[in-house]
């Protein structure tokens, strides 16, 4: 396989199921973290390895290492592997999607924005979701007529803080996860509650129209879940690891035990919470972009461009919403192909970036 972000928490449980299941590592791909990368290249052994500064080529312990965005692309195309995992933070993974799918690959796919941004123009028969949302939602479908399906939400770092302090959060704050620890841009995304949003949309893409939503699950035991129409609800139960969906990407025929089972008894209880669009503001579009979906590259855009000002302390953490607002209510028409998706972003980037909101 081709695993791109192979040292992100993504990457590293993939390489820990390839391990498993003795699948070999043609290509690994990684940003910056050239120490976890050589140990990586140590115990599996790929061909060929990109990372993103030329200047760290040096650094790396391989005899084949290549470095930039066009180096990721031209790997996918000439490798021999027929599965690609995407595992790439931001609007960076969409290019290598789409170079895998035009390559005849399967992707396996963790990179949100792929989707969110272009779910218009990509066809989905080609892809295999690693999100613990998807995953559930692929999991429970059954050829029953569905009313809704569902997934579920952490809540975020601020889902217990009171409302008038929320505004004063700073990054720090933002990156004290409830129950996990991820990424410093996921991390603001699930505090913002856009990540959640962004799965909504990357479901309507995969599962086709219908009815989405999504709520609080404190524990983050239950993934997601599906009403049908007979009035019955089904649930995904199990612990929060990425190696379940990412075994099922790597091997459809999963046989193997690869977590414990979630023991209700020492659970005790579950709690659920509604989406309050007081304590998070994007909500309030929620509805119109799933509505139209292809307007996903502007709010990809937007909040990527926010949390850029935000990180910097131009901007306050209640701003990322309302800049993702304002962007969305400008921008308005739909691309109707993938250039459009690509110079619709730099417009969208270039207003966020250029003015106060």
């Amino acid at each position: 396989m081709v695993l791109l972000g192979s040292t992100g928490s993504i990457g590293v449980n993939t390489l820990i199921v390839a391990k498993k299941f003795d699948i070999k590592v043609e290509v690994l791909v990684c940003g910056s973290n050239i120490e976890l990368l050589n140990q990586q290249i140590k115990e599996h052994q790929p061909k060929v390895v990109v990372i993103a500064n030329k200047e760290d080529i040096y650094h790396v312990e391989h005899s084949n290492v290549f470095a930039g965005e066009e180096a990721i692309l031209e790997v996918i195309k000439d490798s021999k592997s027929e599965l690609v995992v995407n595992a790439l933070v931001g609007f960076l993974g969409l290019r290598p999607t789409l170079t895998a799918i035009e390559s005849g690959k399967k992707v396996a796919l963790a990179n949100k924005e792929s989707l969110v941004a272009c779910g218009a123009f990509i066809d989905t028969s080609k892809i295999q979701p690693i999100d613990s949302e998807h995953f559930g939602l692929w999991y429970l479908l059954q050829d029953r007529p569905i009313s809704k399906m569902i997934i579920t939400a952490s809540g975020g770092a601020f889902r217990d803080w009171e409302l008038d302090k929320i505004k004063n959060a700073t990054l720090a704050d933002t990156q004290k996860h409830p129950n996990w620890s991820m990424g410093q841009k996921i991390t603001i995304d699930s505090a913002t509650m856009v990540n959640k949003m962004f799965e909504l949309l990357e479901a309507r893409w995969l599962f086709g129209e219908g009815e989405y939503d999504a709520i609080i699950e404190t524990q983050s035991l239950i993934h997601a879940l599906i009403d049908f129409k007979d009035g019955s609800t089904t649930a995904h139960f199990a612990h929060a690891s990425m190696q379940l969906p990412i075994a099922y990407a790597l091997d459809t025929q999963m046989d193997e035990n690869i977590l414990d089972h979630v023991n209700l008894l020492e659970v005790g209880s579950l709690e659920f919470r509604k989406i309050d669009k007081e304590r998070y503001p994007i909500w309030k579009i929620k509805d119109e972009l799933l509505n139209n979906p292809a307007r996903g590259v502007v709010v990809n855009a937007a909040n990527e461009a926010a949390i850029e000002r935000f990180i910097k302390g131009e901007i306050g953490f209640m701003d990322i919403s309302a800049n993702i607002i304002k962007a969305f209510e400008k921008f308005t028409k739909m691309p109707t192909n993938v250039d459009e998706v690509f110079m619709l972003d730099k417009e969208v980037r270039e207003f966020i970036l250029k003015n106060t909101i």
